[in-house]
Formats: C-alpha cells, structure tokens, sequence
C-alpha cells in the first residue's frame, strides 16, 4: 500500500501528486494499491475536493479524512509525524516506511521497489 496525505490547499502536495499517479498507472498490474488520504476541511467536499478530483482525473482511492481530532490518529500513523502534509506511508512485504515531505517520481518508485 501507498498512503499519501495530501490537501488541495497544499501547494507541495498538489505539485508531487502527478508523480504518485503517473507510477500507480505504471504499476496497476503489481501488488500495489495508492490510496490517497484528503485533510481537506469536510465543509469544503462539494465545493473544492470534488471539482478537483474531476479536473484533474483522478481515479484512484480517495479517502476524506473527517476527523477533527487529528491529535489522535497524527501519532498512529506514525510516532515521529509532526502531521505536516504531505506525507507518505508505505506498506510492502512487512515491511513499513513513512516520509513526511514530497516525493519526486523517482524517490516513490525507488521506495516501492526497495521495499
């Protein structure tokens, strides 16, 4: 599995989601599922997540956090997670890996393939 945490409001991870697309349709046929993770505002569903999605094709597994206690899950997902966005986990073989910053195509595709 490929977490990623993302918001449309987040410049950083608006700029690396292409990359986190372009290598789900490359590797479609492998074991790896994308599941995007939204910390956009629940009020903000219809009037900006979904138009964005729309726009930009997106098709993969969004999921849209609706937790305003973040102060509870942030350490659960990962104990040293200051809950800056974006931040990527990564679930393969057993094998876990967390990243609280952007990631270039290629550093995604190194991560996975290390794994």
């Amino acid at each position: 599995y490929v977490v990623n945490f993302w918001a449309t409001w987040c410049k950083p991870c608006i700029e690396e989601m292409p990359h986190f697309l372009e290598v789900a349709s490359e590797m479609k046929d492998e074991k790896i599922k994308f599941i995007f993770v939204s910390l956009d505002f629940p009020t903000q569903k219809e009037s900006r997540l979904l138009p964005f999605l729309e726009k930009h094709e997106i098709r993969e597994h969004v999921i849209l956090l609706n937790d305003p206690n973040s102060n509870e899950w942030i350490n659960r997902v990962d104990a040293d997670w200051s809950g800056a966005i974006p931040a990527t986990l990564i679930y393969k073989n057993d094998n876990r890996s967390f990243h609280e910053s952007s990631l270039s195509k290629k550093e995604l595709i190194t991560i996975i393939k290390s794994k």
